[in-house]
């Protein structure tokens, strides 16, 4: 089990794995959520002990900055293209080519932007063990809103997305990784982390939703893109609330 973790964790990060084929990480996509347990405590242990000596803007920059390299700007990437996609006038195959363009729109770079300031922003308004909390709880929460997004999706066009779509229709696979999350979720997060998930469900529909629409189903973009739009918006609740 732990050769599969390894290769999910590469999947999902900067560091390597002999054994990550892209058939074997989509085989083992309902361990996603672990995935976000280590990153939420790797950065969130990072931010705790920096908020305790630095201003917290500058605590939620470096925060923001650590997430991006551990996760190596992989998903970011997802949703520029997916902002893209959504921006184009015309027909779904004109807009999943527009998704599928190396190079980066109008459109993509705003979200970017827009995304990265809301991230700063956000974690900003945290500090100590809040701020420990948050980060752990929105990684997880964010890593589990792929894994639903696969099971409850069709592919827009094959690709690197549809091994993961077609096993994630396996319900049991569903379970395992609505357990893993749900644990440390309502342990660390209690109610709180039970409207971040509420939030994160919502989200992950409506925006299954509007990939079915305009692209016809869900890509390998539209998971990354999730992944983000889930955490902010996880980390919005937290502080909110």
């Amino acid at each position: 089990m732990l050769k599969e973790i390894g290769s999910v964790f590469s999947f999902l990060t900067i560091f390597p794995s002999s054994n990550a084929t892209l058939e074997n990480i989509a085989k083992y996509m309902y361990l996603f959520p672990i995935v976000g347990i280590a990153i939420g405590l790797l950065v969130g242990s990072f931010g705790f002990g920096l908020s305790f000596f630095l201003d917290p803007l500058l605590v939620s920059l470096l925060v923001v900055a650590s997430i991006a390299i551990v996760t190596g700007i992989h998903h970011a990437d997802g949703l520029a293209d997916f902002a893209d996609g959504l921006m184009v006038k015309g027909s779904k195959d004109k807009k999943l080519k527009a998704m599928k363009d190396l190079s980066t729109g109008s459109a993509g770079i705003v979200g970017i932007v827009l995304y990265l300031i809301g991230l700063v922003v956000t974690i900003s308004l945290t500090s100590g063990f809040d701020l420990f909390r948050t980060i752990l709880i929105s990684e997880i929460l964010a890593k589990f809103s792929m894994v639903l997004m696969a099971s409850l999706g069709n592919s827009a066009s094959l690709g690197s997305n549809s091994p993961f779509i077609e096993v994630m229709k396996d319900k049991k696979k569903l379970t395992a990784a609505f357990i893993i999350m749900l644990i440390p979720v309502i342990a660390i997060g209690e109610t709180t982390g039970l409207v971040m998930l509420g939030v994160t469900v919502t989200l992950t529909i409506f925006i299954l939703a509007i990939s079915t629409r305009s692209f016809g189903g869900i890509t390998g973009d539209v998971l990354g893109a999730t992944n983000e739009f889930t955490r902010l918006a996880s980390l919005m609740v937290f502080v909110s609330i």
